[in-house]
């Protein structure tokens, strides 16, 4: 798609780098659970606790390293966390018992966090008039790179050998390292000039904290199109099973072709909450259709659940613009790596607990459930202008002393 192809320049590179890596990813998501389950023969319940404990340590590393990007030379910083990774990856083939896959699972994901608050300078940097724009370039194409890591982890999926998983983990590692590699291409960022005063300032914004947590809960939504809509449509719907890649392809599809326009028009923390707002109606409304499918003809069931799919990656649109604009915006430029880092931990949450709330409620409960997690979504989406708008009034009120200070040697 030519309109996800920057000029020629840093962006290119970074896109580039973007794209390796997220085949990578690709590969991993479809089949590491797979991997460590049928070749290391580890115990599903003993995959999903360090994927849990990997979780948590990751919530400290994006904004510890996204502090040393913000005051050292990020493109370093950031391709040393995709060198990390790659090692940590690799080292899955020597993973064979519990505790070696607990420490490389959580160096790995600990290495992918740092990583994306690494970069979140780069794209400032980089980024133009409109970083905002250019982080949801990366989104589309991170969807395209995902969806090919994809397909080549089926072919490693139906044979089923110890070997072809091991080179699906050996590929994993190598397009991590090859995107570190594209990385020399482009040129170093020098770091901010130091600022005096609280090295942890994001941790002490407490309204940023609060947008954080807005976007946490709303990230939940991830997990609905694949955690809770599987298991619904397998276990409550008489909807085709092949429904389950159906709903996947529509959803990466719309997320492609849609996501720079989508982002395109909300270019202002205001419209960035007014977003939030609309997205949680979306998934109200996407909520209230699967709840409905259940008991439903298959053609009906189908039909509903293709419907709440569409609505829901609208929603889904909106909450990733919001969170694009918002924690751009509302970052001092000075501190962006850290203030991404922070802004990750909201949906490092969502991660951690969104598949067992969504378990808990839309599967064990059933149909009621869905409506208390569209509920959730709607409550959430309606804070989030005042939370902006407190984020907003502490921004402004940080610029105007940090002005005067500025100004009082003079005087």
């Amino acid at each position: 798609m030519p309109h996800l192809i920057p000029d020629a320049g840093p962006q290119r590179v970074i896109s580039a780098s973007n794209f390796v890596y997220t085949v990578g990813s690709g590969l991993f998501l479809t089949a590491g659970v797979l991997y460590f389950t049928q070749a290391v023969h580890l115990q599903a319940s003993q995959v999903g606790l360090g994927l849990g404990i990997a979780g948590v340590v990751s919530l400290a590393a994006g904004i510890a390293v996204g502090h040393l990007a913000d005051t050292h030379e990020a493109r370093s910083i950031y391709a040393t966390t995709l060198v990390v990774q790659a090692l940590a990856t690799a080292g899955f083939v020597l993973a064979d018992s519990f505790w070696p896959f607990v420490l490389a699972i959580c160096t790995a994901t600990g290495a992918k966090a740092a990583g994306l608050a690494a970069r979140s300078p780069l794209i400032r940097h980089y980024g133009g008039d409109r970083p905002q724009e250019f982080r949801a370039y990366l989104r589309a194409v991170t969807n395209i790179g995902i969806s090919l890591g994809a397909l080549l982890a089926g072919w490693a999926v139906q044979v089923g050998t110890l070997t072809a998983y091991q080179l699906l983990v050996i590929g994993n590692a190598i397009a991590f390292a090859a995107s570190a590699a594209i990385l020399v291409f482009l040129p170093p960022v020098k770091p901010g000039p130091i600022v005096h005063g609280p090295r942890w300032i994001a941790l002490r914004d407490r309204p940023y904290l609060l947008i954080t947590a807005v976007d946490g809960i709303m990230a939940i939504q991830f997990k609905v199109l694949t955690v809770a809509i599987p298991l619904w449509l397998v276990g409550a719907t008489t909807a085709p099973r092949w429904l389950i890649s159906g709903t996947m392809v529509i959803n990466t599809v719309m997320v492609i072709a849609l996501q720079v326009r989508a982002s395109r028009t909300i270019d202002s923390p205001a419209r960035g909450a007014a977003a939030y707002r609309r997205s949680g109606i979306a998934f109200l409304v996407s909520c209230s259709l699967i709840s409905l499918s259940a008991g439903m003809p298959a053609w009906a069931a189908a039909t509903l659940l293709m419907t709440a799919v569409v609505i829901h990656t609208i929603g889904e649109l909106w909450h990733s613009a919001a969170g694009f604009e918002v924690s751009f915006a509302l970052a001092p430029q000075h501190a962006t790596g850290q203030y991404l880092g922070a802004f990750g931990l909201g949906a490092g949450l969502a991660e951690a607990l969104g598949p067992t709330l969504l378990i808990s409620l839309c599967i064990t409960w059933g149909r009621p459930g869905w409506y208390v997690v569209g509920a959730l979504f709607t409550l959430t989406g309606l804070a989030a202008p005042c939370a902006v708008r407190w984020a907003q009034r502490q921004q402004h009120a940080g610029q105007s002393h940090l002005e005067a200070a500025e100004r009082a040697p003079a005087t």
